[in-house]
Order: C-alpha cells, then sequence, then structure tokens
C-alpha cells in the first residue's frame, strides 16, 4: 500500500530507488513487494524505463469506492443543483493522514481560477479550510499528533499556522464552518458533516472574488449550511433514520 501511495500526479513512472526513498523501506523490500504488485496487474514495469506505473486495477478500485459511498449518492445531485445555481465550486473531501482527498468537487466558479480541483485530488489538511474543519472533529490526541506532523512541515511560518488552524476549529466549534483563503482571490469555506456510523466527510463551497473574506463568508455561509442540512436529512431519510 505504501508503494501503490508513492504514486502522484506528476509521477507517471517511478523506479525502485525513487520508491524506496519516497516510502522508507528497503531497495529488496520494495524490489520484491513491485514484482508481487506487477503479478497481480497493479503496477506495470516499463523495461525501457526500469520503472513502474499504476496498473487498471487501481483505478477500478477507485471508480468502486467511488460509485459505493452512501454519503456521495446522496450528497452529489444536490451540491451540482447548488453549484449550478449559484455558481459555486462545492466539493466534499476526508481525511488521509495529513492531507485531505476530494471524493467530488464540482467547479461552476464565476471567473477562471488558477487551480482546478478534480476527484481523487489531494489538498493540504493544515492550509486548507476542508483540512481544519476535519481537525476540530478529530480527538484531541490525533490533532495533537497531526500539529506535530504540521509543525515539522512548516517550520518557518508554523507560529502563524498554528494560530489561524487554533482559529478554525473554534469557529467550527461555535459556528458549525470554518473559512480560509490560502490562494489568491480565493475564499472557502468548510463544514464536518457527522452521518450515521461512517467517517467524518467535510462539505465546502468556495469563489474566486476579490471580495473580503468576512463579505465572501457572509455569502458562502447560508449556501453551505443549507447544503449541508438537505445532505444530513435525505442521508437519515434515506436509511431509514
Amino acid at each position: 500500500m505504501e508503494i501503490l501511495r508513492a504514486f502522484r500526479p506528476g509521477s507517471d513512472v517511478l523506479g525502485n530507488g525513487e520508491l524506496a526513498e519516497r516510502t522508507g523501506l528497503s531497495r529488496s523490500t520494495v524490489s520484491r513487494l513491485t514484482q508481487t504488485l506487477v503479478d497481480t496487474g497493479f503496477l506495470e514495469y516499463d523495461a525501457a524505463l526500469r520503472a513502474y506505473r499504476l496498473g487498471a486495477p487501481v483505478l477500478s478500485l477507485a471508480h468502486a469506492m467511488h460509485t459505493g459511498s452512501a454519503i456521495l449518492q446522496v450528497a452529489a445531485p444536490l451540491m451540482r443543483e447548488l453549484a449550478q445555481a449559484q455558481h459555486l465550486n462545492v466539493g466534499l473531501a476526508m481525511a488521509d493522514r495529513d492531507e485531505m482527498v476530494y471524493l467530488e468537487s464540482i467547479r461552476y466558479s464565476r471567473k477562471v481560477s488558477l487551480r482546478t480541483v478534480v476527484t481523487g485530488q489531494r489538498v493540504p489538511m493544515a492550509l486548507t479550510s476542508l483540512g481544519r474543519a476535519w481537525l476540530a472533529t478529530a480527538p484531541a490526541a490525533e490533532r495533537q499528533a497531526l500539529m506535530a506532523v504540521f509543525a515539522r512541515r512548516f517550520p518557518s511560518g508554523w507560529s502563524a499556522l498554528e494560530r489561524e488552524i487554533l482559529a478554525a476549529v473554534r469557529q467550527v466549534q461555535r459556528y458549525g464552518w470554518c473559512v480560509a483563503s490560502w490562494q489568491p482571490e480565493v475564499v472557502a469555506m468548510s463544514t464536518p458533516l457527522r452521518l450515521g456510523h461512517h467517517p467524518v466527510h467535510v462539505l465546502n463551497v468556495s469563489l474566486s472574488t476579490k471580495a473580503s473574506v468576512s463579505e465572501a463568508t457572509r455569502e458562502l455561509e447560508p449556501h453551505l449550511m443549507r447544503l449541508a442540512g438537505e445532505i444530513g436529512e435525505v442521508f437519515r431519510a434515506s436509511v431509514g433514520e
């Protein structure tokens, strides 16, 4: 699994040396495991490059997860309806270690954004409203462990970043949402979804704007919280709660 995790956008092919460096596994272990992954089809070996690329079964697993998500089946149509009606970007994500992974991303921005977010894309937990909303729901010990990871990853600006994260956690605890603007002229607002026995999902809306964060917050908040309420209501009805 660590070997498969080593492949990211921009990493089309990786050799045993690169895989060992990214995973922290020994070269001998990597060599043995990559052969197993090739035999099962999860990796393809490129003899000319002496490196590996992901195989088609990896995508089939992602598709099975995506289509099998009960929450996503409920949320996606409602997300699309809001995105189209209000020309907003709407996303749904889950946590994976110190990152957030988009399960769905519907882009209807009012103007072209410099950055396009797609389903399956990872974004940093520490910097985004998605990640900070999830941190507000995490057990204290897990949140503290992640904060230590962030401190090592962002040493130069950690003091300011720590204050932003803790302020966002307080926002979620007080209002049910938090807001972040970690890209120029893009404001995002997120709220955690706690539905049944499922892991916490995080819903967000964002827009490209020259307005202040406070102005954008006033515009986004009713749309986000209404959508979260609708998703929760429809989901509970679908499972008979």
